[in-house]
């Protein structure tokens, strides 16, 4: 029989991650905070939840994918909520926890600490694709944990990713996630500023866009998002807030290892004037609404 999952934190990519898990046989239980997130994959064959702790009871593997530290601490051990609700008071001894949510290296090692405590595992695996690849299952996968915990949440994790990594321990995950989301602030911005030159010139755009995806400028950001850029459109893929969030823990990371991140530390700037402004809920292709704000 497929293993019983729980799964927490129905967003842009959980919501798609949990539709392919129920696609792929897995008995699935879910929970939202908003509880209306829960209804299609209801529909679909799910059961729904009403606390974390409900959704977490008979799961064999409890999934996470939540937007920030506060919210997986909360969710999962009940810190600043109630506790009473939290997802660890469902779990049985020999559940595992899979958390693909970004949040700091040194927050998926406290959950792990504290999940051990009650004989339970746990695997930082945050996810790269954005709302395409969990559409598709073909997310890139980073996962720190022990080789065994991978093992076993191996088929759980190829229903929603292409690619997965083993990267080391508990938190190496993470750690590389925040290198992703470092380079995803670097092509962005690039893809932003180049698409805003090519306007200023008075160049078609689209035409030359479509020239340069091919060739040594190429980028997923410039094949994905700068199309909509030209048009002024930011469906979202990634909240924008979002990516600040990761790129301040990556910052930090650096820091704490004694290397500058200059690059990096703009796109931040850039993004918090945009956040300033309430663009924080659009994808992070919304840079560009910084360059328009300077045209002259």
């Amino acid at each position: 029989m497929a293993t019983p999952v729980g799964f927490i934190g129905l967003g842009a990519l959980g919501a798609p991650m949990a539709a392919n898990l129920l696609a792929q046989g897995f008995p699935l239980t879910v929970h939202n905070r908003h509880r209306d997130r829960e209804l299609p994959l209801a529909v679909a064959g799910a059961t729904r939840a009403a606390t974390p702790a409900a959704a977490a009871r008979g799961a064999e593997v409890l999934a996470l994918c939540l937007s920030d530290d506060a919210a997986v601490a909360a969710v999962l051990l009940g810190e600043g909520g109630d506790a009473a609700a939290a997802a660890v008071e469902g779990l049985a001894p020999g559940a595992l926890v899979v958390d693909f949510s970004t949040i700091a290296p040194a927050t998926s090692r406290a959950m792990a600490d504290a999940l051990a405590e009650r004989s339970v595992a746990y695997l930082d695996a945050p996810v790269t694709g954005g709302t395409e690849g969990a559409r598709a299952g073909t997310l890139s996968v980073l996962v720190g944990g022990a080789a065994a915990d991978l093992e076993r949440a191996r088929p759980l994790l190829e229903a929603v990713g292409r690619t997965i990594t083993a990267i080391g321990p508990v938190g190496a995950g993470q750690a590389a996630k925040a290198v992703n989301q470092v380079l995803v602030a670097g092509s962005y911005a690039a893809v932003a500023e180049a698409m805003a030159l090519g306007q200023r010139l008075g160049l078609p755009m689209e035409e030359v866009r479509q020239a340069l995806v091919g060739g040594a400028a190429g980028s997923w950001a410039l094949e994905h998002r700068a199309g909509a850029m030209l048009r002024g459109e930011f469906p979202l893929g990634f909240r924008l807030r979002l990516h600040r969030k990761d790129l301040a823990i990556a910052l930090e990371a650096a820091s704490a290892g004694g290397l500058g991140l200059p690059v990096a530390e703009l796109v931040a700037a850039m993004e918090d004037d945009l956040i300033a402004a309430g663009h924080g809920d659009e994808d992070v292709s919304a840079l560009a609404r910084w360059f328009s704000a300077r045209s002259r």
